[in-house]
């Protein structure tokens, strides 16, 4: 069976474009793959904890040797990673918060980038271990970054692509919607165009 993970990391629970969009994205898929499986992880109503010292020592303790709070503490993470590791495909929404993906999507990042589980280092470098998936990435942002002035300072999705691919998901699309600051028309015409960018990719 088919599983989709669905992650939202907008602030915003009213009004967002990149929620409008995956979920967008989720019914056009559902319809294509009937019976299949939908994971949805909220990032913002239910935001994961930053990085500890504490989570830190118990990443890198193997499961054998970690003390009864470390087993504790890392259940969290370990959830998440099977999570990931489950899906063969991934909808991912990120809007832009000066300049980069929100904060509550790195914490995620942090939990799920797992050496010995979603990487391993080699004798030539690490390698990534979540293969085998796709990734669609629902981009919004208030200016237009594609081109212009702005594009230098377009980490968001270069990001993004660039995490996923260390952890071997290579197979990754960008959607974006940009502008949505720009005036009704423009949220219109960026809405839109994410839609038939959405249509084609499922």
């Amino acid at each position: 069976m088919s599983t989709l993970l669905h992650i939202d990391s907008s602030a915003r629970t009213s009004g967002s474009i990149s929620r409008q969009l995956t979920a967008a994205f989720v019914e056009q898929w559902q319809a294509k793959n009937a019976g299949a499986k939908v994971i949805h992880r909220d990032l913002a109503s239910d935001p994961l904890p930053h990085i500890t010292e504490a989570l830190l020592g118990a990443y890198f303790t193997p499961p054998e040797g970690r003390s009864p709070e470390q087993a504790e503490l890392i259940k969290q993470s370990d959830q998440l990673v099977d999570e990931l590791l489950a899906a063969d495909t991934l909808v991912i929404g990120v809007p832009m918060y000066n300049f980069a993906p929100p904060s509550t999507l790195k914490a995620w990042i942090d939990h799920v980038f797992r050496a010995g589980r979603t990487f391993r280092y080699t004798e030539t470098g690490p390698v990534g271990l979540a293969t085998g998936k796709k990734a669609v990435i629902i981009l919004s942002r208030g200016g237009m970054y594609s081109q212009g002035p702005m594009e230098a300072l377009d980490f968001q999705g270069k990001y993004i692509k660039s995490a996923l691919a260390f952890i071997g998901i290579t197979d990754v699309e960008l959607v974006v919607a940009e502008g949505v600051a720009m005036g009704e028309e423009a949220v219109k015409n960026a809405v839109a165009g994410a839609r038939q960018q959405i249509s084609a990719v499922v």
